[in-house]
């Protein structure tokens, strides 16, 4: 999808594409959907804000008797790295209240697996906030805030490099987003363990805002390895914000 390069057409009767904000966020829902997408017209399609990666989305079906691993119940969608691209896939997909019990969706980087196996996720762990009251949850506008902060850029600073996807989990009885990152704040790379730990607290901060939760609401920090030790039950928070 990225490496369209059609003839110019004349767009003067099409909608166009709207100038991303002065702040560098993505343009809303709302400006997005008659917008000229490489779904609407892959010929048209012309104009594209890009974004600083690439990402992909992946799904996770529920799974079933014939799966022997959870990998099989996993994925690829499709892999974008402009704003058009982003909404074009948006309002084609099924919506996350619309999902069936234990599907997910997993929005990250290219070329990083949404797996604890992965090279960018085997040292690192994850944010994460669980809804427990889902008939009461705007899970849709949620996991839309989510993942326009990560594409946007927002969740951490420009030197962290930290994030590496984002995932928002169906489950009976809840919703779960989670934030996975590279490291567990131990320090390195340039980095003391105080001002990786500072990191990681920062993305948390900043996640939970994007959750729209209150004070007292707790947003956890857990190792991939440490949840991997854990089998069925809940690894301890190694952070809490």
């Amino acid at each position: 999808m990225t490496d369209l390069a059609p003839e110019p057409q004349d767009l003067s009767n099409a909608p166009l594409t709207p100038a991303l904000p002065q702040d560098g966020s993505a343009p809303g829902p709302e400006d997005a959907r008659d917008q000229l997408t490489v779904f609407h017209s892959p010929e048209n399609f012309t104009v594209k804000h890009p974004l600083m990666n690439k990402w992909t989305l992946w799904f996770t079906r529920p799974p079933n008797k014939s799966d022997s691993h959870w990998s099989d119940t996993l994925k690829e969608v499709v892999t974008f790295d402009s704003v058009e691209e982003f909404w074009g896939i948006y309002n084609n997909i099924t919506k996350t209240s619309d999902l069936a019990v234990k599907s997910d969706y997993h929005l990250f980087k290219v070329g990083i697996r949404p797996e604890w196996e992965d090279i960018a996720n085997k040292h690192g762990g994850k944010w994460a906030y669980q809804f427990k009251e889902r008939r009461s949850v705007a899970i849709d506008e949620l996991w839309l805030h989510t993942m326009l902060a990560a594409i946007g850029e927002t969740l951490e600073k420009e030197t962290d490099r930290e994030v590496t996807g984002v995932v928002v989990n169906v489950r009976k009885g809840f919703y779960r987003i989670g934030l996975w990152t590279r490291t567990v704040g131990v320090g390195g790379e340039g980095k003391t363990s105080k001002e990786a730990r500072e990191s990681l607290l920062e993305i948390g901060r900043r996640f939970k805002e994007i959750l729209k939760l209150g004070d007292r609401d707790q947003v956890e920090f857990s190792g991939h390895s440490d949840s991997a030790l854990a089998g069925s039950s809940r690894a301890k928070a190694k952070f809490v914000v």
